[in-house]
């Protein structure tokens, strides 16, 4: 049976076992500079989305996907009662508005104003309205007669990412027409581990290189450091304000990004002490008197062939099972009476 030292459950085996080896865990110093791995996104303050804010029908596009859009051009042209009712509402408000200013009597009701600048709070209001709908004030400045279609148009100039937008499909308040967005900047999102987020910080420089473009370099900064740290790999997410000139970086390529940072330390161990076991990776560590215990770790990549990183479960100096590990796991879990 596992029997308890203090807290902490250990197997005692007299002699050890037939041909089993222990070694150390080794603390070593890091590199100057950190590499990840990370992946190419669009920047959200570049991307944009038109949006249908009526019910109503697609008349005609002028744009497909992937095509290049500048801002404030064409590319949809939407029919709704609503555009019409609206734009009749604001052109009878100007017309009232322009009586009222000629002739300059009578006070609006309830309080002092005159009747012409309640006539214009009504003109600004039924503009309030037409721009909720989505005009544009170009749009709005050429009414001169009540319309059931409007040209909605480009937010930003970029790259039609997607299109819903078919010529004679019915539309809903809501629903997204299309979505553009530009490469001139992207994220890169790289995952650094816990131990490394005392090398980095807001604003340090970094480069990214990737398999489509090995023998070119993209310089960027970090712009952000995620406030949360995942509790199955213990790794952050950083975010990499990335120029991209040409365009030549595309979301979702892989990347691969290297930091110039202080040099840190880590903790290796060989690759022989790892016991993959329900999901996790466990070592067994030497605790003195023929006694061992399981430990469960987190490891991490290791340019040393045939050693890991540690990220979490062990500290400098101790001994870890290496040679028959996979013999001592079946032994532990016979111990407990279950199967290995």
């Amino acid at each position: 049976m596992v029997a308890q030292a203090g807290q902490q459950p250990f197997l005692e085996l007299r002699g050890g076992l037939p041909g089993m080896a222990t070694a150390e865990v080794r603390e070593v110093e890091l590199s100057g500079n950190l590499e990840a791995n990370g992946q190419v996104e669009f920047d959200d303050r570049r991307v944009a989305t038109i949006v249908s804010r009526v019910a109503g029908r697609i008349e005609a596009t002028r744009v497909s996907q992937w095509d290049e859009v500048r801002r404030g051009e064409p590319i949809a042209a939407l029919y709704s009662p609503d555009f019409m009712t609206a734009e009749a509402e604001y052109l009878q408000a100007g017309d009232t508005a322009r009586v009222s200013r000629v002739n300059g009597a009578g006070l609006a009701a309830g309080g002092g104003g005159s009747a012409a600048e309640m006539a214009q709070s009504m003109v600004d209001a039924a503009r309030r309205k037409l721009e909720l709908l989505g005009m544009s004030e170009a749009d709005i400045a050429a009414i001169r007669v009540p319309s059931p279609t409007v040209w909605m148009r480009a937010p930003i100039s970029g790259t039609v990412l997607d299109n819903k937008a078919v010529r004679g499909s019915a539309v809903n308040p809501g629903d997204v027409l299309y979505t553009l967005g530009t490469l001139e900047q992207v994220w890169i999102v790289a995952n650094i581990y816990e131990t490394d987020l005392a090398r980095i910080h807001l604003g340090q420089t970094m480069r990214a290189v990737t398999t489509a473009y090995p023998d070119q370099g993209f310089d960027g900064v970090i712009a952000r450091i995620s406030p949360d740290i995942s509790a199955d790999t213990h790794t952050l997410q950083i975010r990499c304000a990335v120029r991209n000139p040409g365009g030549r970086l595309k979301p979702q390529m892989l990347a691969r990004v290297t930091i110039a940072t202080d040099p840190g330390r880590a903790l290796i161990v060989p690759v022989e002490a790892l016991v993959f076991d329900t999901n996790d990776y466990f070592v067994y560590v030497a605790l003195g008197n023929s006694h061992f215990t399981r430990r469960r770790v987190e490891i991490a990549g290791w340019k040393e062939k045939g050693y890991a990183r540690v990220v979490s479960g062990l500290g400098a100096g101790e001994r870890v099972v290496t040679m028959e590990s996979i013999q001592m796991n079946a032994l532990w879990h016979r111990a407990n009476g279950e199967s290995s």
